[in-house]
């Protein structure tokens, strides 16, 4: 979902679409520490809405906020060498670039196994 703001109201909006989209169980958000994250009026359209929980994260541990890393990924894949003539544009690019993330995207696993390694084909020497 894209909107021409980050602010309160444009966040409540995405909220109630991911509530909708949801229909049973609790969801849970969590989220940095945006003024619009944790507005008066969200905290008071959030009490309206007991099935989200909002979590955010604490201030100085930058780390736990995964947002960022998947930041870099999209601004790379959707925006980077862009020039857009609207809002439209970018709205069409960033629906691309998440569908096409979305085809390739792998669960991530704390710890995991580290991937092979590359193996030569050929090995060359050289003689002088």
């Amino acid at each position: 979902m894209t909107a021409s703001s980050r602010n309160s109201v444009f966040y409540q909006q995405f909220l109630q679409v991911l509530e909708d989209a949801n229909p049973t169980g609790e969801i849970v958000v969590v989220t940095d520490n945006l003024s619009s994250h944790n507005s008066l009026s969200t905290r008071t359209w959030l009490e309206d809405h007991p099935r989200i929980r909002h979590v955010l994260i604490p201030v100085g541990a930058c780390w736990l906020n995964l947002q960022e890393g998947w930041w870099r990924i999209f601004r790379r894949a959707a925006l980077a060498g862009q020039s857009f003539a609207g809002p439209d544009e970018i709205d069409q690019a960033t629906r691309l670039a998440t569908t096409q993330l979305n085809a390739r995207a792998k669960p991530w696993i704390w710890g995991g196994p580290l991937p092979p390694t590359r193996q030569c084909r050929r090995r060359f020497v050289y003689r002088l």
